[in-house]
């Protein structure tokens, strides 16, 4: 999968703000046939809550 210009940008900032890359790509798989790459996930905990949080970012390539 080929980075973008954002792409180290936007994890620098996951990093920075707390976040652990979880996975740098993610794939998800529906099917044998039929995978999605996701650039990033990431997993971080909101200490007011104490819960755990996670986000998968994609970047757009138009």
């Amino acid at each position: 999968m080929a980075r973008d210009f954002f792409h180290n940008q936007v994890k620098t900032a996951l990093l920075k703000d707390g976040w652990e890359i979880t996975h740098d790509p993610f794939v998800i798989r529906i099917s044998e046939a039929i995978k999605l790459p996701i650039d990033l996930a990431a997993e971080g905990t909101i200490a007011v809550e104490g819960k755990s949080e996670k986000i998968i970012v994609n970047f757009m390539r138009y």
